[in-house]
């Protein structure tokens, strides 16, 4: 696109089928075009407590850039992440994302879903209730993820490791 083009601003379909495409690459394991969503200084965030107002001055069980999203990534592909053996496997199960905000004067918009994440490996499954918080704004021509927000109902509590992207 050049100087003299203007993006249309994204409508509400364009938010919702961001949000379920997300999901989507992660549970088809599609961890590099999952990444490509975000934004070049976007992030991936989970609240330790409920409410938490940032992840840079308080504690967070994960608040992660693109470079740590990246390492994440070739790391779950080396044969020799022992803790990836049996290999994970991951669902989300979505409601319909709700709009919240579209301030397209500010190139902002938020969308926040209600979902159920479920985790397996082995014999061993997880599932956790959670809400996400898409951050998202148009660079480019396309929709990119500035921040999620993980708001896991039991984010306080003492949690096994989550192997994938929630």
């Amino acid at each position: 696109m050049n100087a003299t083009q203007q993006a249309m601003p994204p409508g509400r379909d364009d938010l919702v089928a961001l949000v379920y495409e997300e999901a989507r690459l992660i549970d088809e394991k599609r961890f590099d075009q999952w990444l490509a969503l975000f934004a070049d200084d976007g992030h991936y965030w989970i609240p330790l407590v409920p409410g938490q107002q940032d992840g840079i001055d308080h504690a967070s069980l994960m608040y992660e850039d693109r470079l740590l999203l990246q390492l994440r990534i070739e790391r779950m592909r080396n044969p020799r992440a022992f803790s990836l053996q049996p290999e994970p496997r991951c669902l989300h199960v979505l409601q319909c994302p709700e709009i919240v905000a579209m301030a397209q004067d500010e190139n902002t918009y938020l969308t926040r879903t209600r979902y159920i994440y479920v985790e397996t490996s082995g014999d061993t499954q997880q599932v956790y209730a959670c809400t996400a918080e898409h951050t998202l704004s148009l660079q480019d021509g396309r929709l990119k993820i500035r921040q999620k927000r993980v708001n896991l109902l039991n984010c306080d509590a003492a949690l096994p490791s989550v192997q994938l992207f929630m």
